[in-house]
């Protein structure tokens, strides 16, 4: 599978899982290995916007991969959008 788009955690450097949707693909040919997307917290915590690194995205069926915040966008008054690159192998 080259991507996934759905329901997913965040898992914080302190063990914290946020939950929300992320939307991961695998880069395109010619470009640098790899895979990265984004995700949406349910809920944006102060900790969920600081986070950036020692991170892990978790899938269904607890398929878990590593990840680092590479930007983070707000969306609503309450909602933010974080741009991810995938670490190692991809969990999808």
């Amino acid at each position: 599978m080259s991507t996934y788009s759905g329901p997913a955690r965040l898992i914080l450097a302190d063990g914290t899982r946020v939950p929300g949707t992320a939307s991961l693909k695998m880069n395109q040919h010619g470009g640098p290995p790899g895979w990265g997307g984004t995700f949406r917290p349910d809920e944006a915590s102060v900790a969920t916007r600081a986070a950036a690194n020692g991170l892990q995205i978790e899938l269904p069926y607890e398929q878990i991969g590593e990840v680092a915040v590479t930007g983070t966008r707000p969306l609503l008054a309450t909602q933010i959008l974080m741009s991810l690159a995938g670490r190692g192998p991809a969990p999808f």
